[in-house]
This record gives structure tokens, C-alpha cells and sequence, in this order.
């Protein structure tokens, strides 16, 4: 029996979530559920019907996991408790410092209607999580280094999309390269956050907005930019269109380490991303969690989870043997 999937919101996430889902042989889409007009939203799958979100408990027993494909600014923390109550959930929050505020919230949701909420699922965090978790458990005498970019980030272009004036934005993380070859070459340089990442945003201002202001807002926004150097540009739609409509992304995660007697042998382990659509590629992955999370409810499990406590096999549709035979 496949795997039935619903997708609460339609933008860039959403639209990403449906393809991978079309792509899985062992799921099924059965709604997509908007706060648009839902005759205004299109979809790419036929005989699926999009739904307004104030019509979603009708659907608590027609869907097994309900992807949630909102922004870590201000949708996620309310929306993934509020349906965790309701469904077995999961999202991508990707707003680092908020994740154990936001992991109590799901998991007190969670646990008292009996389903899984899982959190901060993509390629960072995500991804890059398990190999920071797999390269400190390895060599736990180093350092951690985490790189993003260059590359339009989800999270950060919501973020100032969000603030009043801004018609739309896009933000571009980009390591310093002088940074990276320092970690790469071994020298386990002390770097702090500025030092480490530039952030660049374009903007276009809704008519009669305060760019001073604005600007303002952005360069001291904590928990995202506040923290790092930052350049802002104003820009008219038109050259938005014509120059800011990829979504491509990457990054690095280094784990810098020494053993030996007299710590004499260095090591680095170094994993790189490479993406031509961030969102394409972070739904791919939080569809290949919801298969976990569908697994982990009919073992009887609830409450919050992350990328930590999956088994890998729990991703897959091989079965055990076949992954032993071809992938061990």
C-alpha cells in the first residue's frame, strides 16, 4: 500500500515536494493544501485537488504524512505543532538557533495526539547534520566546519521577503574563499561567523517603500543576517527577472582532526553538495524522511524527531537484503 501524501503549501517547496512525490513508486499525492483561493492555485498532478487549509482536519484520515513546505521565519513554528495535533508530520525549519525551541513545541504537540513530528529535515540542516555528527563521533579530537554557498538561500530570501516594503528578494550565501582554503589545507583556523560567509541580497521595494529602513531591517536581523557582513541591492523588476531566477545552491561541512600517540596524523573529511535547484533537492530529501516517518508511526512511535534518530534503511524502498547486497 503506498504511502498517502499531502503538501500544505504551494510555493517553491511545494511544487518541489509534488515532483519527488510523483517520482516515488511507493507514494501517493492526495491533496495540496493552500491559504490561496484554491481555483487560483495550479498543480502539476493531475486528478489531485488543492485545498483550502481551513478545510485540512476533513482530511485526518485519508493522509499519512502531511509535508509542510512553509517558511522557517514565522510559518513553521505555528504551523508544524498546530498539525502535528492532527497528522504525522514533517518540515525543513532551518533556523539553527531556534531548533531546540522549536523541537519542545513539536514533540509536546506530538506526543499528546499520538503521531511524529520531524523537524529541520534537508541538506542543512539535514544532511550536513549527520555528517557533522558522523565526523565528531569519528575524530573527536577536531574542529567543525560548516560552508554554504555560493548559492540562493530558502530560508534567508523568505526571511527578508517577510519584512514590510519588499516586493521580492533574493539572498545569496558566499563562502570567503580565503576561509575555505585555510579548513581545507589543515591550518584549523579560529573563525568566527563574519569571517566565515558574505551575505548579498537583491531587492525589488514595493512603490514608495524606505530603503534606508529596510535596509536597515535586514543588516540587523538576528539570527540571519545580523551577525555576518552583508551588501544590499535595490533592484526594478525587470532585472530580477532577467538575472535572479535560479535557485542554485551548495556547500561544504569539514571536520578537521588529529590521532595518533602524539596527535601526529591529521585527518580531514570533507562533504561537498552541488545544486542546481535547492528546492528540488531539499524536498527530495524530506520525501525520502516521510517514508521514514511513516515507518517509524506504524512501529507505534510519536513525538518529535530528527534526522538523528533515523535508521538509513528507514529512506529506502530496497529492502534490507538488497542494501546489504549492493550498497554496504
Amino acid at each position: 500500500m503506498k504511502t498517502r501524501i499531502g503538501i500544505l503549501g504551494y510555493g517553491n517547496l511545494g511544487r518541489g515536494t509534488e515532483i519527488a512525490v510523483a517520482a516515488a513508486e511507493d507514494m501517493e499525492l492526495v491533496a495540496v493544501f493552500t491559504r490561496r483561493d484554491p481555483a487560483g492555485v495550479n498543480i502539476l498532478t493531475k486528478d489531485v485537488p488543492v485545498v483550502s487549509v481551513n478545510d485540512i482536519e476533513s482530511y485526518k484520515d485519508k493522509i499519512d504524512v502531511l509535508i509542510i513546505c512553509g517558511g522557517s521565519a514565522t510559518d513553521l513554528p505555528v504551523q508544524t505543532p498546530k498539525y502535528a495535533a492532527m497528522f504525522n508530520v514533517i518540515d525543513s525549519f532551518d533556523t539553527h538557533a531556534k531548533v531546540p525551541e522549536h523541537f519542545r513545541n513539536v514533540d509536546e504537540a506530538a506526543k499528546q495526539s499520538g503521531h511524529i513530528g520531524m523537524i529541520s529535515v534537508g541538506w542543512d540542516p539535514g544532511l550536513f547534520s549527520l555528517n557533522r555528527v558522523y565526523a565528531n563521533a569519528i575524530l573527536p579530537d577536531g574542529k567543525d566546519y560548516t560552508f554554504w554557498g555560493k548559492g540562493v538561500s530558502q530560508g534567508h530570501s523568505d526571511a527578508v521577503r517577510r519584512i514590510k516594503g519588499v516586493k521580492n528578494a533574493k539572498q545569496y550565501t558566499i563562502p570567503i574563499e580565503s576561509a575555505l582554503e585555510a579548513v581545507r589545507s589543515g591550518e584549523n583556523p579560529n573563525l568566527t561567523t563574519r569571517e566565515k560567509h558574505l551575505r548579498e541580497c537583491f531587492v525589488v521595494l514595493e512603490e514608495g517603500a524606505d530603503a534606508a529602513e529596510i535596509e536597515r531591517q535586514i543588516k540587523e536581523m538576528p539570527n540571519y543576517f545580523a551577525d555576518y557582513n552583508t551588501i544590499v541591492h535595490f533592484i526594478d523588476e525587470e532585472e530580477f527577472a532577467r538575472d535572479h531566477s535560479g535557485m542554485a545552491h551548495g556547500g561544504f561541512v569539514f571536520r578537521s582532526g588529529r590521532t595518533g600517540l602524539n596527535k601526529e596524523n591529521k585527518h580531514i573529511i570533507e562533504y561537498r553538495l552541488t545544486l542546481d535547484s535547492n528546492p528540488e533537492f531539499t524536498t527530495s530529501v524530506l520525501v525520502a524522511y516521510a517514508r521514514a516517518v511513516k515507518r517509524m508511526a506504524d512501529e507505534g512511535q510519536t513525538g518529535c524527531k530528527t534526522v538523528f534518530d533515523v535508521p538509513p534503511a528507514y529512506l529506502c524502498t530496497q529492502s534490507g537484503e538488497e542494501l546489504r547486497a549492493h550498497l554496504l
